[in-house]
């Protein structure tokens, strides 16, 4: 079990630096869109496997798994992606760290329970640490904005997916989301004009490991130690790398990349931090009060 959580932890919280090193010498978005169009073929391939229970998929499924890859990996792990360019790897983890408050937010458009009062003082401080880090005169760049708007995305998507259609086996539907994400993210590579900055010859060896890492440990390593999680603890304790991985990728940020670190930085990203956890133990509690009372209208138990 800890080898999980240390999986999770630490591998979800070092893609931020391997995605910043792959994109110093490839383009961002067909660089995102091989990444999961590969990660998405060897998982699908694993899910589809000789002797495994092969499940019929039907467009519903595929439309669900669009949308999805849509919201998450085009949008959410695109604007990642690209705003890696511009903005350090840590502050973009920091900034992506705010997706529990956006799902908490957006949450009833989507039939979940209102947000209580601790949920709400979790929003206010999360909102507070945002407003740091994006001030007017700050040193963080108008594309960290943007990646502030990939993680509302990246909430509604996931909000979505919560009653989307989809496969019984969880290895397929994210195999065919990861397809379809890949896929709009190439499309989207080669209609600006990416293919133009291909150069295989300058391709350095730094960017082909990172490349080979996002797939192989960051995608199969880390989703597979993610699901096993799922299986054998409470969703609460999973949900923790929320509020672990940007601390993992601001160190990583710093020791690697020598990535500046500012007070103003590290109050901001505290708030951000404390502001997860809030939520995250809020939500705790409402799940373990719907458990402890079966007879509950599905309203409540949404």
């Amino acid at each position: 079990m800890l080898v999980a959580f240390a999986a999770v932890y630490l591998i979800w919280g070092s893609t931020y630096l391997a995605i910043r090193v792959a994109i110093e010498t490839m383009p961002p978005m067909l660089m995102a869109g091989a990444r999961f169009l590969v990660a998405g073929m060897l998982l699908f391939a694993i899910a589809r496997r000789p002797g495994a229970r092969r499940e019929r998929l039907t467009w519903p499924h595929w439309r669900a798994a669009l949308i999805i890859g849509g919201c998450l990996l085009f949008t959410g792990n695109g604007g990642v992606t690209w705003g890696e360019q511009f903005v350090a790897s840590g502050l973009v983890a920091l900034i992506v760290a705010t997706v529990p408050l956006w799902v908490t937010v957006f949450g009833p458009l989507f039939g979940t329970q209102r947000a209580g009062k601790l949920q709400v003082a979790g929003i206010a401080v999360g909102l507070a640490g945002v407003a740091l880090l994006l001030r007017p005169g700050g040193s963080v760049s108008w594309q960290a904005t943007l990646v502030v708007g990939s993680s509302m995305v990246w909430a509604i998507g996931s909000l979505y997916a919560r009653r989307a259609p989809a496969p019984s086996s969880g290895l397929t539907a994210v195999g065919m989301e990861m397809l379809a994400g890949g896929a709009l993210l190439g499309i989207a590579g080669l209609a600006s004009g990416e293919i133009g900055r291909v150069h295989v010859d300058r391709v350095s060896v730094s960017s082909i490991i990172a490349f080979a890492y996002l797939i192989l440990v960051g995608a199969i390593v880390g989703y597979g130690a993610y699901i096993w999680l799922l299986h054998h603890v409470p969703p609460s304790a999973a949900a923790t790398y929320a509020f672990v991985n940007p601390l993992v990728a601001v160190a990583l940020g710093a020791l690697i990349l020598a990535e500046p670190i500012t007070t103003i930085t590290l109050i901001a990203g505290a708030l951000i931090v404390v502001a997860v956890a809030i939520i995250l133990v809020a939500q705790g509690r409402s799940s373990a009060l719907r458990e402890a009372a079966p007879h509950a209208p599905v309203s409540e138990v949404a």
